[in-house]
């Protein structure tokens, strides 16, 4: 159902972290799970500590797109950081879906960090029973002789 798009994801991430925070035109991938779910396909991202607010989801024909944005949590004049391993910026992924989903009736839900995206399979492309048919279709063929 999921189509990779990027075979060095890994060696892109290992990047992103030493060049530090992602940005708008530069967005660090953000870690995911997919899954075969009964007639669901399920995508879930790891999104800690982003506010809903700062999450954009859009398909657009088969393209889906994740986006969203870590601002560094406001502190008093008085603290000062002692270690900062939390990774802060734009994040986004892309994956390009398969046709057998159904792009319209893909449902977001958001619970303790982690984004999931229902995708359900599309009728079109779930298994079905053919009919042959009846005995009055038949016609019975005979040789003259």
């Amino acid at each position: 159902m999921l189509m990779r798009t990027d075979p060095f994801r890994e060696l892109d991430r290992l990047a992103q972290q030493l060049m530090g925070p992602g940005t708008w035109s530069r967005p660090s991938a953000m870690a995911m799970d997919a899954y075969r779910e009964g007639d669901e396909y399920v995508v879930a991202f790891d999104l800690p500590g982003v506010s809903p607010e700062a999450i954009d989801i859009d398909v657009e024909r088969n393209m889906l797109t994740v986006s969203a944005e870590r601002r560094p949590v406001t502190k008093g004049d008085d603290v000062q950081m002692e270690l900062s391993e939390r990774p802060l910026g734009v994040f986004s992924r892309q994956i390009v879906l398969a046709d057998t989903l159904d792009t319209e009736r893909i449902h977001a839900d958001y619970d303790a960090g982690v984004l999931t995206l229902r995708i359900p399979i599309a009728e079109r492309a779930k298994p079905r029973k053919i009919t042959i048919g009846g005995e009055s279709s038949r016609k019975e063929i005979s040789g003259s002789g």
